[in-house]
């Protein structure tokens, strides 16, 4: 298995997916090696809870400004690290996106084996279907070279299959519908420094990638609407990336500075507290291909509120399990927030019916099932 992103390099998203999906596969009786990128106070070789680990150092020779070749120079070293496991032999290469495409391609040549990818999102998808000319045009095609040279391919949602059967025109029989899972246990424990008797506040968190489709500045926006509306309303939005000091600058000039606060990365733990004493987690995408996010905030107790978009709304639409609003809507979304924080009942149904849709249908083992019929399926082809 190959993945650009697994903890501690990232936490939620994509790399919660690999961790997950690896362990319950391991935990079914499969063989797992895991190969990604190494940062700063891990080892270059482990086994974590049965799945050996192989990290590997991209720090290498690049262009500095084109993140595409950055990325492929570092594919070599996941190539090369593989040299470790002797006799060892896979039987299926499974790679997550298209940062490891190259490594991918190269390994299961090497082997003669077939090559599974999980597409937890696409370019194309995330620019709203429409590709500018550089990076977003080369990077879609990398993805459909990738979906090419792969025997099968995973989406985690119907909305992400689709968007892979009309973008990468590959054969409908090839195309997997396997959701992402979560491990509800983890994420309900009362850490040391909790209150095991918490309460509802009034805050509202909100956590992720900060880039412009996750839509963090519309919630910037419908707090500032809350400000007269709900007493004692602030908000949290966690995590990092470009958008970044775009987001400060929007929320300096609506002049909401003082109600949210960007503390940038949260670890496992301290995401876990955040979301056990919010009033309400709030996903507002502009574009979301699954959000493993709404699985976290519901597993952690959570009142959820999301944009109805994409993979968002075959999550949870129908279920109960979270209001959602108009996606880009500031005003629906300030709607939905004070109606949680603010009406009697409406957060404890959220999260009855969140924890009701949890264990129906978004276990890692359950998961892991399915994908592993995909391995099978495969391996019968030969």
């Amino acid at each position: 298995m190959l993945s650009w992103e697994y903890p501690p390099s990232a936490a939620g998203g994509m790399a919660a997916y690999v961790d997950g999906l690896a362990h319950a596969l391991q935990r079914a009786g499969h063989e797992i090696v895991l190969i990604t990128r190494r940062v700063h106070g891990t080892d270059s070789d482990s086994v974590v809870a049965g799945v050996r680990v192989l990290r590997v150092n991209v720090e290498l020779p690049w262009l500095p400004d084109d993140p595409i070749a950055a990325i492929a120079s570092g594919n070599h070293a996941f190539v090369a690290i593989s040299s470790v496991l002797g006799d060892w032999r896979p039987d299926i290469v499974h790679a997550h996106d298209w940062g490891v495409a190259w490594a991918a391609d190269v390994i299961a040549a090497l082997h003669q084996i077939p090559i599974v990818t999980t597409f937890h999102g696409t370019e194309r998808g995330r620019h709203g279907g429409h590709l500018a000319p550089g990076t977003p045009t080369d990077i879609n095609s990398v993805e459909w070279w990738q979906a090419h040279r792969s025997r099968r391919v995973i989406a985690p949602t119907k909305v992400l299959a689709r968007d892979i059967l009309d973008g990468f025109e590959v054969d409908p029989d090839h195309v997997k519908r396997i959701p992402s899972g979560i491990d509800p246990a983890w994420w309900e424990t009362v850490g040391p420094d909790e209150n095991p008797n918490r309460g509802r506040s009034g805050l509202v968190l909100a956590w992720g990638r900060v880039q412009y489709e996750k839509g963090f500045q519309i919630l910037a926006r419908a707090v500032g609407t809350l400000r007269l509306r709900v007493v004692g309303v602030e908000c949290v939005i966690a995590g990092r990336g470009s958008y970044l000091p775009e987001l400060q600058s929007q929320i300096d000039i609506a002049g909401v500075g003082d109600l949210i606060e960007l503390p940038g990365f949260l670890s496992d733990n301290q995401l876990r507290a955040a979301i056990h004493r919010a009033g309400c987690v709030v996903i507002p995408s502009l574009y979301e291909p699954f959000g493993v996010v709404a699985l976290e905030a519901l597993a952690g107790g959570a009142p959820l509120i999301v944009a109805d978009t994409g993979g968002l709304a075959e999550l949870v639409g129908g279920t109960g399990a979270a209001l959602t609003f108009e996606p880009g809507n500031s005003d629906h979304l300030a709607d939905c927030i004070e109606t949680v924080l603010t009406t009697p009942g409406v957060a404890d149904d959220l999260v009855r019916r969140g924890h009701e849709l949890l264990g129906a249908s978004y276990s890692w083992d359950a998961i892991a099932g399915r994908t592993a019929t995909v391995y099978d399926e495969l391996l019968h082809e030969r």
